[in-house]
């Protein structure tokens, strides 16, 4: 007779581990916060998500934080932190956006870089602009995780 612990019973695994993304830039305040935020809004919970940044700033963006706003998104929650080897060693996939060099880099990982403007100390129209480019890329990356996107 099987017990729940039995390792033949996996009812409640899931088919597939679900890959994690690490979004990192200088600050940890604008773009990879928005990729991070837009990720857990499109992917609902099929997909892990962290930011990053190799020089934290003490706030997210205020302007991306209206960006996100305005399409219903929240950026409250989002806290600047520091890039880690730990953190780039679990991730299945980790896309730069101007960190450069500071990015620890491990062989086996897949590796993006999204040239991207950073919205520090841009207005609220440009950043809506870079939001936008982010929102794409997204898209595209959960595309290619073949994970379905929601827009709910």
């Amino acid at each position: 007779m099987r017990t729940p612990h039995d390792p033949a019973i996996i009812d409640d695994a899931p088919a597939t581990p679900r890959p994690v993304v690490l979004y990192a830039c200088v600050h940890n305040a604008g773009r990879s916060v928005a990729a991070k935020v837009l990720t857990e809004h499109y992917a609902r919970g099929h997909v892990e998500v962290r930011s990053a940044g190799s020089e934290p700033g003490s706030r997210v963006n205020p302007q991306v934080a209206a960006a996100l706003a305005e399409r219903g998104l929240s950026a409250e929650d989002e806290v600047p932190a520091l890039l880690t080897p730990d953190l780039v060693g679990v991730a299945d996939v980790v896309v730069t956006m101007g960190c450069g060099e500071a990015c620890p880099f491990f062989p086996g990982k897949r590796y993006l870089d999204w040239v991207v403007d950073d919205p520090a100390g841009r207005d609220l129209e440009t950043v809506r602009h870079i939001v936008g480019e982010i929102d794409a890329r997204v898209r595209a990356l959960l595309d290619e995780l073949g994970i379905e996107v929601s827009e709910a």
